[in-house]
């Protein structure tokens, strides 16, 4: 997965709490596990005006011009800015492909659900926790001026505003490193793999008949 060392993006502001995976990702999308292909789905009972699936063609169908992330000047935020309880609901890893396709690298909210933030941190999603009345500031902020960023430095654990406030966030060390590294689960047992090939050489000679038995492992 993409390294996340530091990220400096516009922010869209999305004020609402308790978004849950299914509002993220309709369950009619979850057939295919490509992990690409889901950004134009992303939100899409809230971005559409029409129904869809997978078959549909997302460009001719009617946007939604109530909603935020149609907005024009939210078209190339990569920082999302939401409410707290973030991602609850189901546990599909799609809502984070879905975001990560979008072209979003970091998510901020007082608090995430603990299984997308999970999953998130697997892909290379960054989610940061503030507290809650920063966040509504930020908000008011984003909401004021066209084009806010935020600047983002995992290493050092802050958020900083284009207004010069600087936020520090907590982070578990082992979910940091694999963050800054780019490590998901199989690229770290991979770290491991001469001592992997090792343990099989040793097994195969002292229980030669798990291997030989069928004749499909000898």
């Amino acid at each position: 997965m993409k390294p996340f060392t530091q990220h400096r993006g516009i922010v869209a502001a999305l004020d609402r709490a308790n978004i849950d995976t299914d509002s993220i990702i309709p369950k009619q999308y979850l057939k295919s596990v490509a992990r690409t292909g889901f950004g134009p789905n992303l939100f899409d009972d809230w971005r559409y005006l029409s129904p869809g699936d997978p078959q549909s063609d997302h460009s001719k169908r009617p946007l939604n011009p109530d909603f935020v992330l149609n907005q024009a000047r939210y078209q190339n935020a990569s920082v999302l800015l939401t409410g707290a309880n973030f991602g609850c609901g189901s546990s599909r890893e799609h809502a984070v492909w879905a975001f990560l396709d979008a072209g979003f690298r970091a998510i901020v909210a007082p608090t995430f659900a603990d299984i997308f933030d999970t999953n998130a941190a697997k892909c290379g999603l960054l989610t940061v926790c503030l507290p809650d009345e920063v966040v509504r500031a930020m908000m008011d902020e984003v909401s004021a001026t066209e084009g806010a960023q935020l600047d983002i430095d995992l290493q050092e654990q802050t958020v900083r505003t284009d207004s010069g406030e600087t936020h520090t966030f907590d982070i578990d060390p082992q979910r940091k490193r694999c963050l800054l590294e780019g490590l998901d689960d199989i690229a770290l047992s991979l770290q491991h793999a001469e001592l992997i090939r090792q343990f099989e050489a040793e097994r195969r000679t002292r229980a030669p008949w798990l291997f030989d038995r069928f004749g499909t492992r000898s």
